[in-house]
């Protein structure tokens, strides 16, 4: 399995855990189909009524797709499989809350989990970055996702200067993508006790606040989404050049 399910039947709350730690929790197909099948499993179970999804080891939530992954693609500008598209919560009918517990890297793909959760409580040494344009890719979805909970200059700034520039949690905190800051290794515990206030109070009024909170920008949200897969497919560069790219890629960024 690539991702771990606990659940604690007492406190209400289950646990995701991203679990591939030795490729800094990459999304596979198989982890992609693991997280679509969890979200919509817990529509169900009843005695899960709050949800923290964390990554394995310390290095990383999650670094977005698994560059090893081979995905087809169809030969129509206006089509784009996408693997990651299903492997949050919302877009699996899931609005019973959903809390991210962030430490390490979190990058590119990883904001589809982010960007589908209520909020996100960050380790000190976390750092959010994405590196879509270095490589020859449009980063729309991870941008679009981001505008929903940061300043516009913000999203702009992290989502153009792609792999130049990672955003330290502290930074993150005062922009509102983080809504805590905790001790390295203390962000899941943090994360859970939230998650146990929260599951401790009726479910139907939680998931109905979750709705209204959702719905105040779910219009724009979906609209820019649809756009999502065009742009992607018009201004990606083709495979073997953002390889080439990827490859020779610097080290060199700077964190504020």
């Amino acid at each position: 399995m690539s991702i771990r399910v606990e659940r604690d039947k007492e406190s209400g709350v289950a646990v995701v855990t991203l679990d591939r730690a030795h490729k800094h929790n990459a999304v596979d197909l198989d982890m992609a189909g693991q997280l679509s099948s969890a979200w919509r499993d817990f529509r169900f179970d009843d005695n899960v009524r709050a949800v923290v999804v964390t990554g394995a080891g310390e290095k990383a939530f999650c670094t977005g797709i698994d560059r090893d992954v081979d995905v087809p693609q169809p030969s129509s500008p206006y089509s784009v499989d996408d693997p990651l598209i299903a492997i949050g919560p919302k877009a699996n009918d899931l609005w019973k809350p959903v809390i991210a517990a962030v430490r390490g890297m979190a990058c590119g793909g990883a904001f589809y989990l982010l960007g589908e959760a209520e909020f996100i409580v960050a380790a000190e040494d976390a750092v959010f970055f994405d590196p879509h344009t270095t490589y020859g890719m449009v980063s729309a979805y991870e941008a679009i996702y981001m505008a929903q909970r940061m300043p516009f200059g913000e999203v702009a700034r992290m989502a153009l200067m792609g792999t130049a520039e990672r955003v330290s949690a502290r930074r993150a905190y005062e922009t509102g993508l983080v809504s805590e800051v905790a001790e390295p290794g203390d962000e899941l515990k943090a994360a859970v006790r939230c998650a146990e206030v929260i599951a401790s109070y009726p479910t139907e009024a939680v998931q109905g606040t979750v709705r209204a909170v959702w719905a105040a920008k779910e219009g724009a949200r979906s609209q820019a989404l649809a756009q999502a897969p065009h742009l992607v497919a018009l201004g990606n560069l083709p495979p073997e050049r953002q390889a080439a790219l990827f490859t020779a890629r610097r080290p060199e960024f700077r964190t504020r």
